[in-house]
């Protein structure tokens, strides 16, 4: 779920700017993060980067009750079995694996996947299931034309951005 402290998806120039308006220079780490940023905008957009995919990269279905299995403090995220929750914790890890906040399943077809954000209906996205790239945005940066991406603490992982 979204919380106030969320990290949206920002141009890198807005990036760079907003950085160093709080940092006022540039050490090793500040461009180490940059680098990464600038390399994480040039990413391919796949599928599984917004909703919860197995290793062929077909959409994972919600486990029934997965929010409160979730929510209970053993099942956080460490675990690779549990008798009777491998659904549970196969979803988990491939939750864990996406990028950004907020997408659901508007439509799983035959041949097309379209995903909404639940805070924006507005942003709706497709995939072709052949190959799990968006033919509208070929990579993360395309994404930018939005007001408001998320960015999930794996992203900021991958960033290299200290929540």
């Amino acid at each position: 779920m979204l919380t106030d402290a969320s990290h949206k998806l920002i141009p890198m120039t807005d990036f760079v700017i907003e950085y160093y308006a709080n940092e006022g220079y540039a050490d090793l780490q500040t461009l180490r993060m940059m680098k990464n940023y600038a390399g994480f905008l040039r990413s391919p957009l796949t599928l599984g980067m917004l909703v919860p995919v197995d290793t062929e990269g077909n959409v994972l279905k919600e486990p029934k009750n997965y929010s409160s299995w979730k929510s209970l403090g053993h099942n956080d995220g460490k675990r690779d079995t549990a008798a009777g929750f491998e659904e549970y914790i196969q979803y988990q890890k491939a939750e864990q694996n996406c990028l950004f906040e907020g997408f659901t399943i508007a439509y799983n077809g035959y041949s097309v996947v379209r995903i909404v954000a639940s805070y924006d209906q507005t942003i709706e996205l497709s995939f072709n299931k052949s190959d799990q790239l968006s033919p509208t945005f070929a990579d993360i940066e395309a994404l930018t034309v939005f007001d408001a991406i998320f960015l999930t603490d794996h992203a900021l992982k991958v960033i290299g951005i200290k929540k």
